[in-house]
């Protein structure tokens, strides 16, 4: 899964809308409108991760990043995560506008997070 509406449709293969939106007490029409939109909150998305026994971090990252505008910017950390995940050896699978990765830090066992908001400038 490479995708929040991937990771909506495997929700769905376990459970109907109405039993997630219970579950994560969210409105009934929430998951219908993601669905219609073609992605995820990075909330919703952390989520259902979390439920299904995903990252929830990395989907949270995928989520941010799908809901980003084309731009410069949003190519840029696409590519840095992309290249970062890549020398990590985290690969989630092909290079897609939405892809995005958790890359372990070489110093520690811990793990690298990046949450990506709306950027304004890049230089």
């Amino acid at each position: 899964m490479q995708t929040t509406l991937e990771l909506l449709n495997a929700a769905l293969k376990v459970k109907n809308a109405s039993a997630w939106a219970a579950q994560l007490k969210l409105s009934e029409n929430a998951l219908r409108t993601a669905k219609h939109r073609g992605n995820l909150s990075p909330a919703i998305a952390g989520a259902l991760a979390e439920e299904l026994g995903e990252d929830p971090q990395k989907w949270i990252v995928i989520a941010a990043l799908e809901s980003e505008r084309e731009s410069a910017c949003k190519s840029r950390m696409v590519r840095k995560f992309i290249t970062g995940a890549a020398m990590a050896g985290t690969l989630m699978g092909a290079a897609t506008p939405a892809t995005a990765a958790v890359a372990p830090q070489a110093s520690t066992d811990s793990q690298s997070v990046y949450y990506v908001k709306s950027l304004t400038r890049c230089f």
